[in-house]
């Protein structure tokens, strides 16, 4: 296939696992991040303080943004960007925790949906 007939959009797919060492320090974080913005409606502001100091997940998921990623990147432009966060149990040493495993499961269903197999 010719550069001209691939598609321009790439989806780029990344997990990360962190481990908090220091809840006040990401909830503090978050908070000052929050109070930074300018554009933040009130209302909303009091929402979103109140999620990241009720939950570490929220703060970190507020904290992160995949446009700090792909931003300033030559010749790219983000089209769209998603992300969550939540609280789990890990285990680096169980084979569930093997990075990738569960893409390639996902490309193989993604396969069998669109017929190619």
């Amino acid at each position: 296939m010719s550069t001209s007939e691939t598609s321009r959009f790439v989806r780029i797919r990344a997990e990360l696992v962190v481990e908090v060492i220091d809840a006040d320090a990401v909830t503090k974080a978050a908070l000052g991040r929050i109070g930074d913005d300018p554009d933040m409606p009130e209302g909303e502001r009091t929402y979103t303080e109140s999620a990241v100091t009720e939950d570490t997940a929220e703060a970190i998921a507020y904290l992160i943004d995949p446009s700090d990623l792909a931003g300033g990147l030559p010749g790219v432009e983000l089209v769209q960007a998603s992300w969550s966060s939540e609280q789990i149990d890990y285990d680096p040493d169980s084979p569930e925790w093997a990075l990738g495993e569960d893409d390639e499961a996902d490309d193989e269903e993604d396969d069998e949906e669109v017929g190619l197999r």
